[in-house]
């Protein structure tokens, strides 16, 4: 039987995260679990209602001048590296785990989990609730469409689109 239990409140004190770089700003409602596995360079922005989702087992590393939009989901149990100077827009979903495929009717819930890390780099933007799925890196300077679905890697200077995301250009 499966117990559920609580992942806390998501209540932080800078203090708290494994590094947090000098003027971050945390808007209200900002909640943040693992701080002690999540590293934010300087002058980071995180907006309202923003979720950074540490895990107990791996990292997440923010670098500096990032800005996180409202209402984004940095999910990091795979690993999660966002560069410096990154845009990501509001509503805007990174996921670094996934439930592996079973055959059958055994309950989704009770595969086993895979994780797999996200990587994004320097430059990169994020439009309005695109979705990163586990296992993606995004290159420098590359652009994801709003409410993009972004599958695979993403080169360097590459804008992409779509659901699932495709490349449209290079910058």
């Amino acid at each position: 039987m499966m117990r559920n239990r609580t992942h806390g409140t998501g209540a932080f004190r800078p203090g708290d995260f494994a590094r947090c770089g000098e003027a971050c700003v945390f808007e209200q409602g900002a909640l943040v679990f693992h701080p002690e596995n999540i590293e934010l360079g300087r002058n980071v922005y995180v907006g309202h209602q923003a979720i950074l989702k540490g895990y107990y087992r791996s990292h997440m590393r923010i670098g500096d001048e990032t800005w996180i939009g409202q209402q984004c989901f940095l999910h990091s149990a795979g690993g999660l590296t966002i560069g410096a100077r990154v845009g990501i827009g509001p509503g805007v979903r990174i996921i670094t785990s996934s439930h592996a495929e079973v055959a059958g009717t055994t309950p989704i819930i009770d595969a086993p989990v895979e994780f797999a890390e996200v990587v994004i780099g320097d430059g990169a933007d994020l439009g309005v609730g695109a979705i990163v799925l586990p296992g993606v890196r995004i290159g420098v300077g590359a652009q994801v469409g709003a409410g993009s679905v972004v599958t695979s890697d993403v080169p360097d200077g590459c804008i992409v689109a779509g659901v699932p995301a495709r490349i449209l250009r290079s910058r």
